[in-house]
Protein backbone atom coordinates (compact mmCIF):
# COMPACT_ATOMS: atom_id res chain seq x y z
CA UNK A 1 0.00 0.00 0.00
CA UNK A 2 1.67 3.52 -1.12
CA UNK A 3 2.00 6.34 1.53
CA UNK A 4 3.51 9.81 1.61
CA UNK A 5 4.90 11.32 4.61
CA UNK A 6 5.56 15.07 4.08
CA UNK A 7 8.66 16.80 6.18
CA UNK A 8 8.38 20.65 5.96
CA UNK A 9 9.79 23.26 8.18
CA UNK A 10 12.38 26.43 7.78
CA UNK A 11 15.91 26.60 6.28
CA UNK A 12 18.15 24.86 8.42
CA UNK A 13 15.50 23.84 10.62
CA UNK A 14 16.36 19.93 10.63
CA UNK A 15 13.80 18.52 7.99
CA UNK A 16 16.32 16.36 5.96
CA UNK A 17 17.78 15.19 8.90
CA UNK A 18 14.50 14.23 10.55
CA UNK A 19 13.26 12.69 6.92
CA UNK A 20 16.35 10.64 6.75
CA UNK A 21 16.09 9.11 10.24
CA UNK A 22 12.06 8.41 9.35
CA UNK A 23 13.44 6.73 6.22
CA UNK A 24 16.33 4.79 8.30
CA UNK A 25 13.20 3.20 10.30
CA UNK A 26 11.27 2.05 7.28
CA UNK A 27 14.03 0.04 5.32
CA UNK A 28 17.82 -0.18 5.09
CA UNK A 29 17.65 0.45 1.04
CA UNK A 30 16.46 3.80 0.40
CA UNK A 31 16.24 5.56 -3.07
CA UNK A 32 17.34 8.73 -2.11
CA UNK A 33 15.80 11.37 -4.86
CA UNK A 34 18.09 14.25 -5.16
CA UNK A 35 16.54 17.29 -7.28
CA UNK A 36 19.33 19.72 -6.38
CA UNK A 37 21.72 21.15 -9.22
CA UNK A 38 25.83 21.69 -7.87
CA UNK A 39 25.67 25.08 -9.57
CA UNK A 40 27.75 27.04 -7.38
CA UNK A 41 30.78 26.14 -4.81
CA UNK A 42 28.30 26.58 -1.41
CA UNK A 43 25.71 24.40 -3.08
CA UNK A 44 28.57 21.72 -4.21
CA UNK A 45 29.02 21.79 -0.34
CA UNK A 46 25.60 21.09 0.98
CA UNK A 47 24.97 18.42 -1.46
CA UNK A 48 28.18 16.21 -0.28
CA UNK A 49 27.80 17.37 3.34
CA UNK A 50 24.06 14.95 2.65
CA UNK A 51 25.97 12.53 0.34
CA UNK A 52 28.15 12.00 3.69
CA UNK A 53 25.31 11.54 5.98
CA UNK A 54 22.90 9.13 4.19
CA UNK A 55 23.80 5.20 4.82
CA UNK A 56 25.83 3.48 2.26
CA UNK A 57 23.07 0.95 1.70
CA UNK A 58 20.97 3.79 -0.36
CA UNK A 59 20.90 4.59 -3.39
CA UNK A 60 20.99 7.95 -4.82
CA UNK A 61 18.93 9.16 -7.76
CA UNK A 62 20.12 12.88 -9.20
CA UNK A 63 16.91 14.48 -11.11
CA UNK A 64 15.78 18.15 -11.43
CA UNK A 65 12.22 17.38 -13.07
CA UNK A 66 10.22 14.40 -13.98
CA UNK A 67 10.24 12.30 -11.06
CA UNK A 68 7.63 10.58 -12.18
CA UNK A 69 9.72 8.32 -14.75
CA UNK A 70 12.66 7.70 -12.32
CA UNK A 71 9.32 6.33 -9.49
CA UNK A 72 7.93 4.44 -12.07
CA UNK A 73 11.04 2.34 -12.75
CA UNK A 74 10.92 1.07 -9.05
CA UNK A 75 10.02 -1.99 -7.61
CA UNK A 76 6.60 -1.75 -5.55
CA UNK A 77 7.40 -1.49 -2.33
CA UNK A 78 10.41 0.48 -2.55
CA UNK A 79 10.94 3.33 0.06
CA UNK A 80 12.01 6.91 -1.48
CA UNK A 81 12.70 9.99 0.42
CA UNK A 82 12.91 13.02 -2.07
CA UNK A 83 15.21 16.07 -1.14
CA UNK A 84 13.34 18.33 -1.77
CA UNK A 85 10.09 19.13 -3.69
CA UNK A 86 11.10 23.16 -3.00
CA UNK A 87 14.24 22.27 -5.58
CA UNK A 88 11.92 20.72 -7.79
CA UNK A 89 9.13 23.23 -7.56
CA UNK A 90 12.28 26.30 -8.22
CA UNK A 91 13.67 24.01 -11.03
CA UNK A 92 10.40 23.84 -12.74
CA UNK A 93 9.59 27.73 -12.49
CA UNK A 94 13.26 28.71 -13.52
CA UNK A 95 13.14 26.42 -16.92
CA UNK A 96 9.35 27.84 -17.53
CA UNK A 97 9.45 31.10 -16.22
CA UNK A 98 6.97 32.31 -18.81
CA UNK A 99 3.99 30.21 -17.73
CA UNK A 100 5.83 27.77 -14.68
CA UNK A 101 2.09 26.75 -13.06
CA UNK A 102 0.95 24.27 -16.03
CA UNK A 103 4.30 22.29 -15.55
CA UNK A 104 4.48 22.76 -11.79
CA UNK A 105 0.54 21.33 -11.58
CA UNK A 106 2.04 18.72 -14.02
CA UNK A 107 5.01 17.18 -12.19
CA UNK A 108 2.89 17.41 -9.01
CA UNK A 109 0.07 15.12 -10.50
CA UNK A 110 2.50 12.67 -12.20
CA UNK A 111 4.54 12.42 -9.22
CA UNK A 112 1.75 11.13 -6.58
CA UNK A 113 0.15 9.24 -9.56
CA UNK A 114 2.95 6.85 -9.80
CA UNK A 115 3.64 6.99 -5.92
CA UNK A 116 -0.37 5.55 -5.85
CA UNK A 117 0.34 3.47 -8.93
CA UNK A 118 3.54 1.73 -7.80
CA UNK A 119 2.67 1.03 -4.11
CA UNK A 120 5.68 3.27 -3.04
CA UNK A 121 6.23 4.84 0.29
CA UNK A 122 7.78 8.85 -0.94
CA UNK A 123 9.13 10.65 2.32
CA UNK A 124 9.45 14.36 0.66
CA UNK A 125 11.20 17.38 2.21
CA UNK A 126 9.89 20.70 1.30
CA UNK A 127 10.52 23.98 2.44
CA UNK A 128 7.96 26.19 4.25
CA UNK A 129 7.79 29.57 2.58
CA UNK A 130 4.49 30.79 4.03
CA UNK A 131 5.71 32.22 6.97
CA UNK A 132 8.46 34.92 6.36
CA UNK A 133 8.58 38.15 5.06
CA UNK A 134 7.03 38.65 1.60
CA UNK A 135 9.92 38.34 -0.98
CA UNK A 136 10.60 41.43 -2.83
CA UNK A 137 10.66 40.56 -6.63
CA UNK A 138 8.43 38.92 -8.30
CA UNK A 139 9.66 35.96 -9.28
CA UNK A 140 9.81 35.32 -5.19
CA UNK A 141 6.31 35.74 -4.94
CA UNK A 142 5.63 34.00 -7.73
CA UNK A 143 7.76 30.88 -6.25
CA UNK A 144 6.33 31.67 -2.53
CA UNK A 145 2.92 31.09 -4.17
CA UNK A 146 3.50 28.08 -6.29
CA UNK A 147 5.67 25.89 -3.90
CA UNK A 148 2.85 26.71 -1.03
CA UNK A 149 0.06 25.34 -4.08
CA UNK A 150 2.08 22.09 -4.62
CA UNK A 151 3.07 21.49 -0.35
CA UNK A 152 -0.83 21.78 -0.17
CA UNK A 153 -1.45 18.97 -2.69
CA UNK A 154 0.76 16.80 -1.50
CA UNK A 155 0.31 17.62 2.58
CA UNK A 156 -3.86 16.93 1.11
CA UNK A 157 -2.78 13.09 0.44
CA UNK A 158 0.04 12.72 3.20
CA UNK A 159 -0.80 9.77 5.61
CA UNK A 160 1.94 12.05 7.83
CA UNK A 161 2.63 15.51 7.71
CA UNK A 162 5.77 16.83 10.11
CA UNK A 163 6.57 20.44 10.70
CA UNK A 164 10.04 20.44 11.93
CA UNK A 165 11.10 23.44 14.20
CA UNK A 166 14.61 23.48 15.65
CA UNK A 167 15.61 19.63 14.72
CA UNK A 168 12.46 19.02 16.24
CA UNK A 169 9.29 17.03 14.44
CA UNK A 170 6.04 17.98 15.58
CA UNK A 171 3.09 15.77 14.08
CA UNK A 172 0.16 18.42 11.99
CA UNK A 173 -2.23 15.16 11.43
CA UNK A 174 -2.07 14.58 14.68
CA UNK A 175 -3.55 18.30 15.66
CA UNK A 176 -5.46 18.95 12.46
CA UNK A 177 -8.92 20.17 13.07
CA UNK A 178 -11.40 17.72 13.08
CA UNK A 179 -13.90 19.60 10.70
CA UNK A 180 -10.90 19.78 8.43
CA UNK A 181 -10.06 16.35 8.06
CA UNK A 182 -13.60 15.09 6.82
CA UNK A 183 -13.15 17.08 3.96
CA UNK A 184 -10.17 15.99 2.44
Amino acid sequence: MSSIILFTGGARSGKSRCAERYATRLSEHVVYLATATADDDEMRLRIEHHRRRRPSTWRTVEATAHLATVLAELPAGTVVLLDCLSLLVSNLLLANESDPEPAIEREITDLLAVVARRDLTLIAVTNEVGMGIVPAYPLGRQYRDLLGLANQRVAAVAAEVYLVVCGIPVELRALEAAWNRTEL
